[in-house]
């Protein structure tokens, strides 16, 4: 199994200032981790379950590409890009200058969004739920295609309609950026994942949730004629043991979804003080972890 870092605050003591050369310090410590993914959120506002809407929040690909320039090895993605932020074709064409800029190293991970507040605040639509569903379906559609070195031609959708899906430069990863669809949904999330991505990221609720997840995702599969051995199974982890400094506790816990066939467990700092954290907490769980892929 291994390990991934999940930044969802930006609170520093020297405020705006001092998050930039934080960030740096969080590439920086990811490497010498062996973490293998890094990732922030996709929201304009701080999410009201977890803190205040007024505390920072930065923008999620501008942030990547600056954590590009301090990481050399660790997959860089969005957990998760929300689907009415911005138009599919720019984002594919996000998406792939950051995957040219760190050397092959972009996930795009895209999920239906959720967060009502933000998009009525800054004037981004907001449709129901069906068709959020029914764009991101859309959307995954146009990046594949986008991503595609012999396919340029338009997409006739019934959301976006595009005259042309070029792009390029073309993404370094091979034969495209990873695709990871965030979310449980048992009925069309989890059906999008069997159609068309590499990876899920699932809740680490409990073992037996993510079991039962799994167990729908294998019929979706079955549905589509997808083997389901190739999707990566990732998930979520939001329990504290980790936090408390309880390295042998949390390899404890993982065992368990290593044993459902979780290949990456996304953990997530407490506070601002995230390299610290990494360097306390996380450097010495991935050796551990890690020994748990083996015996899976």
């Amino acid at each position: 199994m291994e390990l991934g870092i999940h930044v969802w605050t930006f609170d520093h003591p020297a405020g705006a200032a001092g998050i930039a050369p934080e960030l740096a310090r969080v590439g920086e410590a990811t490497e010498r981790a062996g973490a293998t993914w890094l990732s922030v959120m996709d929201h304009y506002f701080q999410m009201e379950h977890v803190g205040r809407a007024e505390q920072p929040m930065l923008e999620g690909y501008t942030t990547l590409g600056y954590l590009a320039a301090h990481t050399t090895t660790a997959r860089l993605g969005l957990l998760v890009t929300g689907v009415t932020y911005r138009h599919p074709g720019l984002l594919a064409k996000i998406v792939s200058t950051l995957d040219v800029v760190s050397g092959g190293r972009a996930a795009l991970g895209l999920g239906a969004a959720w967060y009502e507040r933000e998009h009525l605040a800054l004037g981004v639509p907001y449709p129901p739920v069906a068709e959020r569903f029914e764009r991101l379906d859309e959307t995954l559609r146009i990046c594949v295609q986008m991503w595609d070195r012999n396919d340029d031609g338009p997409f006739d959708g019934t959301h976006y309609q595009l005259a042309e899906t070029l792009c390029s430069p073309q993404p370094l990863s091979e034969p495209r950026p990873p695709i990871l669809i965030g979310g449980g949904g048992e009925r069309k999330t989890l059906r999008l994942v069997a159609q068309y991505a590499d990876a899920c990221n699932l809740f680490a609720t409990s073992p037996a949730d993510v079991r039962h997840k799994l167990d729908v995702l294998r019929r979706h599969c079955d549905d589509v004629g997808r083997d389901p051995a190739e999707i990566t199974v990732t998930v979520l982890y939001t329990g504290q043991t980790l936090n408390d400094g309880d390295v042998a506790g949390f390899a404890t816990e993982m065992a368990d979804y290593a044993a459902l066939g979780v290949h990456q467990v996304m953990v997530m700092p407490p506070d601002g003080n995230v390299a610290d954290w990494i360097d306390r907490a996380v450097a010495p769980a991935v050796p551990r972890v890690a020994d748990l892929r083996a015996a899976a």
